[in-house]
């Protein structure tokens, strides 16, 4: 249902490479509703302005406040990071008015867009969600696991520690892990797997997603995919199971659904498995491992999952921040967006 434009007053926006995600917030600091929709921006800013139109249909956009994080700098739409920055700050400014709107810059905090520096904005979501998480919890692991990419970050004493700043060097600590579970090309995952009794190698081609994976699973949640799936074609269980065939060199008729739904497992697994890696990774001679972990991202069951079979407590984004019980799940799935606008609260 649409929101009334008068109770809109603040809106929290995370702009990806492939997502939009929004957060709408009342007076008082309240959320109010979360959303997300397919935004392809490496297809055109156009992307980006046919998002912001949807959002502004329901929510209505003028009289409030906006707060914006981001990842979509990096899409090959820009010539580099900081041409993405800037065109997506203009664009932002264009449709809500410079004085309405306030970028996350890490540490520098919330800043006009005349006093962007590309470096402290470019891919910052990860720190504006564990930035929020430090104001309510003094020591946790936040791993938010999304449609492309998994963080894992640790908080300690109330503050945001990690060895990387950027994605480079956050690739170098594991900080960054570029696993998600929908849009990960299938290939990405493991280069050999255990299929009908034999070990055998993977096609290296794009002809599986992750999505197709946690289809057969059973384990995708609801309105995960928003994008179209590697061969364009329908997101049937039928159809998931022929596009994983594909990357062992089967036809989907003449394979076992049965092997294909084993397939699935096996590289869920793995996936899990680089997971634990990177946790180790990021532990690694920090001491003691942290006994808490929050989970983030439409992919959290895998974080849910790791964290039971290591023995620690797991927690959700969203039950950590006291959010509301209605709006948990897409809080938790949109965590970035929900988190900016949560520091937008303090905005004089």
């Amino acid at each position: 249902m649409p929101l009334k434009l008068s109770h809109v007053r603040l809106v929290g926006w995370d702009i990806g490479g492939a997502h939009l995600k929004c957060a709408a917030f009342d007076d008082a600091g309240g959320l109010l509703a979360v959303r997300q929709l397919p935004c392809p921006l490496w297809q055109g800013l156009s992307e980006l302005d046919r998002a912001c139109e949807l959002v502004a249909a329901d929510w209505g956009l003028a009289e409030a406040r906006h707060v914006v994080t981001m990842t979509g700098e990096l899409c090959d739409l820009f010539p580099s990071r900081e041409t993405g920055v800037r065109a997506i700050v203009a664009a932002m400014a264009a449709r809500v008015g410079e004085d309405h709107l306030r970028i996350y810059a890490r540490q520098a905090g919330l800043v006009r867009p005349a006093a962007v520096v590309a470096s402290d904005v470019a891919s910052m979501n990860w720190h504006a969600t564990a930035t929020a998480l430090a104001q309510r919890c003094d020591e946790a692991l936040l791993i938010d696991t999304g449609s492309t990419t998994t963080d894992v970050i640790r908080i300690e004493k109330g503050r945001v520690v990690t060895q990387g700043h950027e994605d480079r060097t956050r690739l170098v600590s594991d900080e960054l892990v570029y696993q998600g579970v929908v849009r990960t090309p299938v290939m990405a995952v493991s280069a050999r797997v255990m299929y009908a009794g034999q070990w055998q190698g993977i096609a290296a081609e794009y002809f599986a997603n992750m999505a197709d994976v946690y289809r057969l699973t059973g384990e995708l949640p609801p309105d995960a995919d928003l994008l179209p799936s590697a061969d364009g074609r329908g997101k049937t269980l039928g159809e998931s199971a022929a596009r994983l065939a594909r990357m062992v060199g089967d036809d989907a008729g003449a394979a076992s659904f049965a092997a294909l739904q084993a397939l699935a497992r096996e590289l869920a697994a793995a996936q899990i498995t680089r997971l634990g890696e990177a946790v180790q990774r990021v532990e690694q001679g920090r001491g003691a491992p942290l006994p808490m972990v929050v989970g983030a991202g439409v992919g959290r069951f895998l974080v849910q999952a790791w964290a039971r079979a290591s023995g620690r407590i797991y927690r959700d984004f969203s039950q950590v921040l006291g959010l509301p019980g209605a709006l948990a799940e897409p809080a938790s799935e949109c965590a970035p967006a929900v988190a900016v606008g949560c520091l937008g609260r303090s905005w004089a």
